[in-house]
């Protein structure tokens, strides 16, 4: 009988989604298991076959843990809000919900038809009021808490009032912004609006000036990733550094935290190292420099974790945005000053980051003084200095700092070594040990030695203090946009207010168009009457993260309209058990994702303090690109082999219509219209494409769609071929040159299970070897399920269905755990084969075979028999038998006799499980 897969794969798609059959609900008797994937935007282009992969690695997951007894959570939704739609409304007039919407069933048609065991009754759409209410909420609770740095907890900002009514805020440790000191008598003076800029410094939630990236042709703030070489990712419209007045999450004052708590989860070493360098903890001091423009005179605080290194500190240096930079200007340096700020505004801080080649300053016109040294030094500007860090001014020590020291090579600033011995006429020298020189009272200290002495100098002498610092920015929590979740606030009297509960969701409004206002103003201000209570909505709205940050408790408890998840459902499903995603979210999402579910664990609503357990980064599936060349000046193609005869430009071509490197001349042809009249130059009969590995994407036409390839072969043999391109983690190329090996081999599976026509499955016991085949896959399936080394486990189903093909099984006892093993990697294929073995449930349902290593230990060795040190044959026998039951069984076996023709034996020697030797 035929292996029909699409026929197989159309019917049992529908069943599965007829009986629910991957329906997960709550279940005291049986361990829970959460499975989750990253959700994807639903792009207008569709899925291509890099995008299933770690869908695909998650399934199988799924699927095993269900096989291993677990009650299995395993649900997808639609991370839907987005600048693409918004971006394709104001070009087309088309509303972002109906372009959303005809996305999400272009993506729901693709993931179902390659088979995903998916829970779609818990499905989530960010877009949606039902969802995004919740959204609004976890807002509401930050904007209405502080966090107390004492007690590493959220408390309710009503608490805070409490303190200052009876004590001011002297005694007040809190994550804050730049505060006054006040006592209680003071604060009870204040009026509303001076009390509520106060609170504004302490909620978690709050609004603030800080630096963004302005891209005034999209009218709206860009992250860090929607943004390259100081142009917007997403149409190329020029972005500046901007200050701006933004709403904001304290996500900074869990910092310790989510250092901390890092190490206790199964991430890898690399994700974390990340993450901690995005954290960037650093003990230090503060430290005081006067600096000196003209006639004025200020204190200037700067952050060094080598307060040591004081004495090697020969200039200054601010960043673009640092406040201090209008301050210490002087006049004969404006213009100068000037241009360089509009130069740096035109590049992120992430690309600043990653330049260390370029050196780029101005003076600012002022001087400092070193604390230590006394002496008059340059205060410059360079964008190598971040604002968001410490105070966003630096004290430079070019002699052991590669960035100091390039930028003082390039202008011509003074280097002074501070560790005896060092060289610094190349490059900057580490200075992490050795004896201090140049040094004053550190000098003939060690490194080690030196640095708590200089911090205690420096409090000593008044102009400092030991500090903590992080690099972790609170993160911009406003976008000048339409399509994102509307913030629950409004403007009574011009202080912000948050809505009552019972308001939310505080929907979208419809608007005439989605683009800002003539003014300036964001989309909603569009709106009529955006107000509540007559008094103004905020017209802003949440980013892209605000959705994805919490959506992992919303699929707990979907349909719950009272709470986003429920105390029964959260202590149940608590947290998610596999996690799996790309690391390009490794320092944006889960950053944002752990400091919000810290945030919900601190007010009670969570039972876990980490949202994801294990996390795992699949690999990228690059593409696979195909070309063609054409001869120049001509309409004349010419293939790989010969190209090298004539003067041809190189063209991509599109993979679909290619075939083994094999170029489809018809289809070429019918490609684009200038290729209509192509003619081609051959290699024997064909022409043969050129390739390379490159990044999948639409301009290099080498993406590959997952529905051409079910098409072709079928979802089962796409779920097979995508594990057995290689190890999950790393990144490979997508090649169809190897996929019809995978179809051959579910083909043969197939086949196993019949004779002609006729399903044909015995029911006799299985033999040794047939138990030895079973049990040895039994156990490298599970051991490389469990260590997500899914490639190795498509080898080792190819290598057992062979080695049963030899021996004819076609018994029960083996066949029937072979479906089941093989079920997770290709469900179709098995459900089709288990359904015929006469079960009636489906074969999710089923238990993993129990591996029994007794039945992989080689009882028997296949000796090879030497005739004077030359093999000649080679013998399989018992491992029990004594050399001298193996010597007389050689003396008697037919190939003794023929090799020795006529001759005799001397002696035979038997060096047991390992050679026979016949001496003759």
């Amino acid at each position: 009988m035929e292996y029909n897969f699409s026929e197989i794969e159309k019917f049992w798609q529908a069943r599965w989604a007829s009986e629910k059959t991957f329906k997960a609900e709550i279940d005291i008797n049986r361990p829970k298991f959460y499975v989750l994937d990253m959700f994807p935007y639903p792009s207008g282009a569709g899925l291509h076959v890099g995008h299933p992969l770690g869908y695909i690695a998650s399934d199988i997951y799924s699927r095993y843990k269900r096989l291993k007894g677990f009650n299995v959570l395993h649900p997808m939704g639609y991370d839907a809000f987005g600048l693409p739609a918004e971006q394709y409304a104001i070009q087309t007039g088309q509303h972002p919900a109906a372009t959303t919407e005809k996305n999400i069933q272009r993506y729901r048609e693709q993931l179902d038809r390659i088979g995903f065991s998916f829970d779609w009754d818990r499905e989530v759409r960010t877009c949606e009021p039902g969802y995004y209410k919740w959204t609004q909420w976890a807002f509401l609770k930050m904007f209405e808490h502080w966090y107390d740095l004492s007690e590493q907890r959220a408390r309710p900002i009503e608490e805070l009032v409490n303190i200052f009514s009876k004590n001011g805020n002297s005694g007040v440790k809190a994550a804050c912004g730049e505060v006054e000191l006040f006592s209680a008598d003071e604060w009870l003076s204040f009026n509303e609006t001076k009390r509520e800029s106060v609170l504004m410094e302490y909620r978690i939630a709050y609004l603030g000036e800080t630096s963004v990236n302005w891209c005034a042709a999209l009218g709206t703030v860009l992250a860090n990733d929607e943004v390259k070489e100081g142009l917007s990712v997403r149409g190329g419209h020029p972005v500046e550094q901007k200050k701006m007045r933004q709403w904001q999450l304290r996500v900074s004052a869990y910092a310790e935290r989510l250092l901390g708590d890092m190490e206790e989860l199964d991430w890898t070493d690399s994700l974390k190292e990340m993450q901690r360098n995005w954290i960037g903890r650093s003990e230090g001091s503060e430290m005081t420099f006067r600096v000196v423009n003209g006639d004025r005179e200020y204190d200037l605080e700067i952050f060094t974790t080598r307060a040591d290194t004081i004495f090697g500190a020969t200039f200054m240096v601010l960043a673009p945005e640092s406040e201090w930079v209008e301050r210490l200007t002087s006049d004969e340096q404006r213009v100068a000053v000037e241009e360089y700020l509009a130069s740096a505004k035109k590049k992120t801080e992430r690309e600043r980051m990653a330049e260390s080649k370029k050196v780029s300053g101005v003076f600012s016109g002022s001087y400092a003084i070193n604390p230590f040294t006394l002496e008059k030094i340059p205060v410059w500007i360079a964008e190598y200095v971040l604002a968001g860090y410490g105070t966003g001014a630096i004290m430079a020590v070019p002699a052991h700092d590669s960035r100091d020291y390039a930028f003082a090579r390039h202008f011509s600033l003074s280097v002074v070594p501070l560790i005896e011995g060092c060289d610094v006429s190349q490059e900057s020298f580490d200075a992490k040990e050795g004896v201090m020189c140049n040094s004053g009272f550190l000098n003939g200290m060690s490194v080690k030695e030196a640095i708590p002495a200089a911090i205690e100098e420096v409090e000593r002498r008044g102009i400092g203090r030991r500090k903590i610092n992080y690099r972790l920015r609170d993160a911009i929590f406003s976008r000048q946009r339409y399509w994102g979740e509307p913030f629950p606030i409004y403007y009574k009297e011009g202080l912000a207010t948050p809505l009552p509960f019972d308001s939310l969701p505080l929907e979208l409004p419809e608007i005439d168009k989605f683009l800002p206002t003539e003014s300036g103003e964001p989309p909603l201000a569009r709106a009529e009457s955006w107000s509540y209570d007559g008094w103004p909505l905020e017209k802003s709205t949440m980013p892209g993260f605000a959705g994805s940050s919490a959506y992992y408790l919303r699929y707990m408890d979907p349909q719950n309209s009272d709470a986003l998840v429920s105390k029964e459902a959260n202590s149940y499903w608590r947290d998610v058990d596999l996690y799996i995603g790309g690391t390009e979210h490794a320092t944006g999402h889960l950053i944002y994702s752990r400091f919000w579910n810290k945030f919900l664990y601190d007010l009670g609503y969570v039972c876990e303090k980490e949202p994801f357990k294990k996390l795992i980064n699949q690999g990228m599936i690059q593409g696979r690109s195909n070309f063609v060349y054409r001869v120049k000046g001509t309409n004349k193609f010419v293939s790989l082999g010969l190209k090298d005869e004539y003067d041809t430009t190189e063209i991509h071509v599109d993979v679909n219509i290619v075939n083994n490197d094999r170029l489809d001349l018809d289809a070429f042809k019918r490609w684009m219209p200038e290729y209509e009249s192509a003619e081609f130059i051959l290699e024997n009969g064909d022409y043969i494409c050129g390739w390379a590995v490159e990044k999948m994407s639409k301009s290099m036409f080498n993406v590959v769609n997952p529905d051409t390839v079910c098409d072709k072969y079928g979802a089962d043999t796409l779920r097979m071929y995508e594990m057995f391109l290689g190890p999950l983690e790393q990144s490979k190329p997508w090649d169809t040159n190897g996929i019809d090996g995978v179809h051959r081999f579910l083909k043969r599976f197939w086949r196993l299970f019949f004779e002609k026509e006729n399903f044909r499955v015995s029911e006799e016991d299985a033999s040794p070897a047939e138990l030895k085949i079973l049990h040895k896959l039994i156990g490298k399936v599970q051991t490389d399920i469990e260590n997500f080394s899914f490639n190795t486990s498509v080898s080792a189903f190819m290598i057992a269905v062979n080695d049963l093909y030899e021996i004819s099984c076609s018994k029960r006892a083996i066949l029937e755990p072979m479906v089941i093993l093989i079920s997770p990697f290709a469900p179709h294929i098995a459900e089709e084969l288990w359904s015929k073995l006469g079960h009636k449930s489906s074969v999710a349902f089923a238990s993993f075979p129990e591996y029994n290593q007794k039945f992989t230990i080689e009882n028997t060795f296949e000796y090879p028999v030497s005739f004077n040190g030359k093999l000649r044959f080679k013998l399989e026998l018992e491992r029990s038998l004594t050399p001298a039951e193996i010597e007389s069984i050689v003396r008697d076996d037919e190939n003794t006799l023929k090799f020795l023709a006529g001759g005799s034996v001397k002696k035979i020697i038997v060096v047991p499980g390992k050679i026979i030797n016949v001496v003759c």
